[in-house]
């Protein structure tokens, strides 16, 4: 079957954001018995960040708080994030009617969360998320409603 160019980047897009949690997940793996706060101190240091302002203030005050229990937990999530992301892209690249339903579907899952974030807190970032979201789900809705007509 001919794979359109939107289905392989909509893959590829998934592959990376599952690759990307992939690597943070390890990276929280390998911060498990270690001084999480010290770390968090010195990627704000290295970054030239002033520790005082907000939102590293609250990446500090965060990192303070992660426990190894804590660690385990949200590197375990991040490895589930990451298996459901590149499932959902090899699904995509491999053109499997499943790949598409399922990339409608975990993408509609957001759409509620978005919405609510643009309500709560309305910006470009937000919009342009809902929005990108949005032509994910239509387009792979339009995918699928194509391959059944065929």
């Amino acid at each position: 079957m001919h794979m359109s160019r939107g289905i392989r980047a909509v893959a590829l897009l998934e592959g990376a954001k599952g690759a990307v949690v992939l690597l943070a997940g390890f990276g929280l793996f390998s911060l498990v018995h270690r001084d999480v706060q010290r770390f968090a101190e010195i990627l704000v240091t290295h970054a030239h960040l002033n520790p005082a302002s907000r939102v590293p203030r609250v990446f500090l005050a965060f990192a303070n708080r992660l426990d190894d229990a804590r660690l385990w937990q949200l590197a375990a999530g991040a490895m589930a994030y990451s298996a459901v992301r590149l499932v959902e892209a090899y699904g995509l690249w491999y053109g499997r009617r499943w790949g598409e339903a399922f990339a409608a579907a975990s993408g509609a899952v957001y759409v509620p969360f978005e919405v609510r974030e643009l309500i709560h807190r309305p910006g470009p970032l937000s919009l342009a998320l809902l929005l990108v979201n949005l032509g994910i789900v239509g387009y792979m809705l339009y995918a699928l409603r194509r391959r059944t007509a065929r």
